[in-house]
């Protein structure tokens, strides 16, 4: 008994350690479950990452069937169980037998492929405190039934999870106020310095122009002034981009200022009323400031609708103008860096971007969001 309780105290240390080290969620994941069935007898295992719709999503596995793994039927991905349906309505409160796998069980059924001889598992709730994250779930060949003890063991590596789940989150969010601190200070450092260098540049070179007697030192101080006028739209855009000034009053009224500031006329249309998050909310500036810079710089025309549809799933986001327009197919890759790195972002976030344009036609920008 002795030598049991001295095991398991072993298993918790190990994964402790690799959960107190990790700093990236998903790697820290696969290497926490890795090592629970390096030093036990299991064989398999998985984590669901469960929104509070019921969409769970297989953030981490190890070893997994080729029956599980089946990219036609996507059994991990598609579809309720037990285990899922009993920790939504609240029943799946600590670690529990699980009967007989529905995953498993509907891959014998249609010859998706080997299980592994694997029909059981046991399932444990994810959480921190009143937090909830998903589920773990661990299994083995011709294992049928797990000891109290395993139970036992699995919720505490369970509970192990969810605390660092929740440190990591944590980590992340206090990651994202300070990059938005340094923005913010960057942002007043160029207008305090940068930008009224620039005014200055301005009118010293206006004066310059009307002082001038002689044709060509006047046009060269025009020329000048000219290039300082340009400079400060570009640098108050750039200023804009650090720090968008009317976030606080939503997106819409932001990105409406946006344009303005760069000369766009803004039709805007909102359906649904919602906070967003920060993360979500930050996104949708950062692609509708791409899109009205695109438009400004190649649509060849100053109207832009931006439509934003706030329902309780999800956000999306549309900016068109009937401007030139560009050869596009939606199989290619984006256009430009600028939306390249949007779309990275999005993705982040479970979302997706979309761009429509053709010669002529002008162009749509589209980005839709999940609110989970």
């Amino acid at each position: 008994m002795e030598k049991d309780h001295i095991s398991e105290l072993k298993i918790l240390k190990d994964i402790a350690e690799i959960l107190n080290e990790g700093t990236n969620l998903h790697t820290m994941l696969h290497d926490a479950l890795l090592k629970l069935l390096q030093i036990t007898d299991l064989q398999t295992g998985w984590i669901f990452f469960i929104d509070e719709n019921g969409k769970h999503e297989m953030i981490a596995a190890q070893h997994l069937p080729p029956a599980l793994l089946n990219k036609t039927a996507q059994p991990m991905c598609n579809g309720s169980c037990w285990c899922v349906d009993r920790y939504m309505d609240g029943r799946l409160q600590k670690a529990s037998n699980i009967m007989e796998c529905k995953r498993l069980e509907d891959s014998v059924i249609h010859e998706w492929g080997d299980t592994h001889d694997i029909t059981h598992h046991a399932t444990v709730p994810l959480q921190a405190g009143d937090e909830r994250f998903g589920l773990l779930n661990v299994a083995a060949p011709y294992k049928i039934h797990f000891e109290q003890r395993e139970l036992d063991l699995l919720g505490s590596v369970a509970l192990q999870i969810g605390t660092a789940i929740k440190r990591i989150k944590l980590t992340q969010s206090q990651q994202e106020v300070k990059l938005i601190e340094e923005r913010n200070r960057l942002a007043k450092d160029l207008h305090d310095s940068v930008n009224q260098l620039l005014f200055s540049i301005n009118v010293t070179a206006k004066a310059g122009s009307s002082l001038a007697k002689d044709v060509q030192l006047k046009e060269t101080f025009s020329l000048i002034q000219e290039t300082a006028q340009h400079a400060q739209v570009e640098m108050k855009a750039l200023i804009w981009q650090l720090r968008p000034q009317g976030l606080e009053n939503g997106i819409v009224s932001a990105l409406k200022s946006y344009g303005q500031m760069l000369g766009l006329n803004v039709k805007e249309q909102i359906k649904g009323v919602s906070v967003l998050p920060a993360v979500i909310e930050e996104t949708l500036w950062r692609v509708g400031q791409e899109a009205f810079n695109n438009c400004r710089k190649h649509a060849g025309t100053a109207e832009v609708h931006l439509n934003v549809n706030i329902s309780k799933d999800q956000v999306i986001m549309k900016v068109r103008d009937s401007g030139n327009g560009f050869m596009y197919s939606p199989s290619a890759e984006l256009p430009t860096l600028g939306l390249k790195t949007m779309q990275e972002r999005i993705k982040r976030l479970n979302g997706k971007l979309s761009v429509t344009s053709s010669i002529g036609n002008g162009t749509i920008v589209e980005v839709s969001i999940p609110l989970s």
